[in-house]
Formats: C-alpha cells, sequence, structure tokens
C-alpha cells in the first residue's frame, strides 16, 4: 500500500483519535518526510531492517545544531515517528516491520539546571527590588508582570507555553486553575497566596484590552508574550540576582519539582502536578532529593554502629 497515503492517515488519526497536539503532528510529518525521502520509502513493505539501520546510520553522521553530529536525543525523535507510525499499521492489521524492532538510541542521563534557595529567594525578589526605585507607570507595569510570572511559574509548575496561554479572565477567587498542556490533556495547578496577590496586582495595572493575561510590546501596541520574550526576561533577572548559571523558564518548573520532592511528596502525585505522561519522565528529578534519602537512611536504618 502507499506509504504516503498511509502517512497521511496516520497523521490525521494522531491529531484526532490520539488528540496530540498541531505541533506534535507537524513534527512527526517532518521525521517521516525525511525518512521516506532518504531511504526511498514508496510502500510499507519497503521498510525494513536494513532500511532503518541505514537510515540510523545516516542520521548519525548528521551535523547537529552547535555539535559536529546530531544529539542522540534528536535521532530518537525520528525513530519514535517511525515507531509510531507501525504501531498504526499494525493496528489496522497492516503488514509491515513490527515496530518493537526499532530500539531507541540510549541516553546519558539527563542533567537538570537546579538553583539554590539563596538562588531563588534572589531571583523571585528581583523584580520587586526594581520598582522600589521605579517611578514610570509603564515600566513599574512590567516589573509586576515579571513578578506575577515568576511566582506563578514557582507556584505551579507551568510550562512556559502553558503560561502563555492564559487569559486574563482567569478565576482569582479560587486557589486552582485547570490549564490544557501537552497532547491537550487538561490538570489542575495550584497557586500560592503570593502567586494569587502578584497576578492580582498586575491585572489592576493593565489598562489595554488584550485578552492574554501577560502581554509583551510597547504599551500603545501590546501583544500576547511569548516563550521567548519570558526567556529573555528571566535571564535579566538571573543576572540581575548574581546567579552565574544558565537560568530558564523551565528552571522554574524544575525548582517547583525539587521543591515539592525535597519536602516529602510522593514522586505520583509530582508527576501529576507536572503533567508528566510517563512517570519515568519526573524520576529525573530524584536525584535532587538524595540529601533527604540520606537523612531517612540515617533515621531509620536498623544498622546504626
Amino acid at each position: 500500500m502507499n506509504a504516503q497515503e498511509l502517512k497521511r492517515q496516520f497523521l490525521e488519526y494522531t491529531e484526532i483519535e490520539k488528540g496530540r497536539a498541531v505541533k506534535t503532528v507537524e513534527n512527526y510529518e517532518h521525521y517521516l518526510d525525511v525518512f521516506f525521502s532518504q531511504m526511498k520509502i514508496e510502500v510499507v513493505g519497503d521498510i525494513t531492517e536494513d532500511k532503518i539501520r541505514e537510515f540510523r546510520l545516516w542520521l548519525n553522521r548528521q551535523p547537529g545544531t552547535g555539535t559536529a553530529t546530531m544529539k542522540r536525543r534528536t535521532q530518537n525523535y525520528y525513530l519514535i515517528a517511525l515507531r509510531a507510525f507501525l504501531k498504526y499499521l499494525r493496528k489496522r492489521g497492516i503488514e509491515g516491520l513490527n515496530p518493537e524492532r526499532i530500539e531507541l538510541a540510549k541516553l546519558p542521563e539527563r542533567q537538570i539546571d537546579i538553583m539554590t534557595n539563596q538562588e531563588l529567594e534572589r531571583l523571585l525578589a528581583a523584580p520587586t527590588e526594581a520598582l522600589k526605585t521605579e517611578e514610570d507607570p509603564d515600566k513599574r507595569r512590567k516589573y509586576l508582570r515579571d513578578k506575577a510570572i515568576l511566582e506563578l511559574l514557582f507556584s505551579t509548575g507551568l510550562r512556559v507555553a502553558e503560561l502563555c496561554a492564559l487569559n486574563s479572565d482567569i478565576d482569582l477567587s479560587r486557589d486552582d486553575l485547570s490549564v490544557r498542556g501537552k497532547g491537550e490533556k487538561v490538570r489542575v495547578v495550584f497557586l500560592s497566596p503570593t502567586a494569587k496577590a502578584s497576578v492580582t496586582e498586575y491585572i489592576k495595572s493593565r489598562k489595554d484590552m488584550e485578552e492574554a493575561l501577560f502581554v509583551d510590546g510597547r504599551p500603545t501596541r501590546p501583544h500576547r508574550i511569548t516563550p521567548r520574550d519570558i526567556q529573555r526576561h528571566i535571564k535579566t533577572y538571573a543576572a540581575k540576582a548574581g546567579i552565574t548559571s544558565k537560568v530558564t523558564p523551565h528552571t522554574m518548573r524544575h525548582a517547583f519539582a525539587t521543591d515539592l520532592l525535597s519536602n516529602g511528596a510522593d514522586l505520583r502525585s509530582v508527576q501529576a502536578l507536572l503533567g508528566h505522561a510517563s512517570i519515568n519522565t519526573t524520576q529525573i528529578y530524584t536525584h535532587i532529593t538524595d540529601s533527604h534519602l540520606r537523612e531517612v537512611h540515617k533515621r531509620f536504618h536498623s544498622r546504626k554502629g
């Protein structure tokens, strides 16, 4: 059967039945297009183990972004898309290569950027410090916005895209908030009193009629803030706070997760709050709590001598 037609049907299935985000579907299409083109795939029967091996070798020799060769994590994205396509064919009863025959490249243990508690406190305080000496109303409004963004990121563990998608009609009389995350999945996150107060103060300072909760740009031409905007602002505050390590919006998500785990939260709860589909993703944070585990061992292990 024609591989291109089946690919089209697979992408529609992925978006409609599986409920994947449009961006995910677009990425799958790109990865499959590269494979089909490079390996000259015309029919499903052309997808063989030899073709997969040849494609993996080709991927491994491609230049990466800022690296000599393509990163293994990036190579795996192509293989994950191909495996999903083959699983779809099997689901439809179309004969083809067993998707389990495609093994992903082994990755080194993922390292995450973390801040010390002192660095986190300095970062959260940076917009407040700037407000103390600022009199210009427009600049004060930006500092109030940035304070609200930082507090909200740390209070909820939101992904930066989820935060950018929020609208100003959120109900701040409640302590919880429903957000639509990856794969269009809805989850509930919770607002700390500090986050609620910061968002409330920022909304009161707004003069525009934009529906977005957070806006950027000129006061006369505001637009919904973008992940790139937030990344740029956080980088500026990190420098002002004297933090030399890399700080991104995702660093705040790491801080949220490690704070919960360090204070005794269980992994399943943290998984739910972060919106991780697999608990394996959440487990990258567990090494952060080694000091907590060491203390547990010291207190409860029977052999104390």
